[in-house]
């Protein structure tokens, strides 16, 4: 049987993501959906975060082998966690049946201001001097979505996040620190899809069109979600997986 591992992005933990390990699950009622944590953030916030992406992925694999769930599975990453999805396939392939990158970039295919756009420094500086945690999470909204007008539910929710489980600065400057640092294969590692939102304010879309050129696996771009997809259009997301995987042998 395989299994949906979802790995979240920079100092997010699984309860970031919402709704969507429910929507996959509906879709995919075979599959388990498994969404992991990276260490230092949510339940795990008390450890240290791995200097490297490739740590990272070390340490989710250890995970499941401690939950006694077995391979073969399909990674979906968003954003750091794409970059670790991709780092587990590269160095274990014969586990991992299929990669969805969401929001992502790789170091060595785009340049750094691609990677974290210019524009999105002011907004990053103004969550970090916010006094307040919904102020916090209100910004970071703001970044994130492109279609922040019709989410201000989740406000309270990450807020609330955010004061139960917070990730220490330390752990957030070390999995900055993975992510510039990280190099990805020249070659897809697994079977990819790569999804992205035309507008999102933290990543250019173009990361993703050059992952796509580079491995030679499909791409699709919502035309007004941003960079958290799953959040923006789950349902879209879903559907993109199903008509990819649709395209596999039985």
């Amino acid at each position: 049987m395989t299994t949906w591992i979802l790995l979240r992005g920079l100092t997010r933990e699984r309860r970031h993501w919402g709704a969507f390990p429910r929507q996959l699950a509906l879709e995919f009622p075979e599959a388990p959906v498994v969404p992991l944590e990276l260490p230092g953030n949510g339940e795990l916030n008390a450890l240290a975060s791995p200097a490297s992406i490739a740590g990272m992925a070390a340490f989710c694999r250890g995970e499941l082998a401690r939950a006694g769930i077995a391979p073969p599975y399909l990674l979906l990453g968003m954003s750091l966690g794409a970059m670790v999805a991709a780092a587990w396939a590269a160095a274990h392939p014969g586990e991992v049946a299929g990669c969805v990158l969401v929001s992502a970039s790789l170091g060595g295919f785009s340049p750094p201001h691609r990677r974290l756009r210019p524009r999105a420094w002011p907004a990053l500086l103004a969550i970090l001097a916010a006094r307040t945690a919904e102020a916090r999470e209100r910004r970071i909204l703001g970044l994130t979505s492109g279609l922040a007008g019709t989410h201000p539910q989740v406000i309270a929710e990450w807020a609330e996040i955010r004061r139960s489980r917070p990730v220490g600065a330390r752990n957030g400057l070390r999995q900055l620190l993975a992510a510039a640092r990280y190099r990805a294969p020249r070659r897809a590692p697994a079977p990819t899809l790569v999804l992205a939102g035309a507008r999102d304010g933290l990543v250019d879309p173009r990361c993703s069109r050059e992952i796509a050129r580079r491995w030679r696996c499909p791409l699709a771009v919502h035309p007004r979600a941003g960079h958290d997809l799953p959040l923006d259009d789950g349902p879209w997301v879903v559907r993109e997986i199903r008509q990819w995987l649709a395209l596999f042998p039985d």
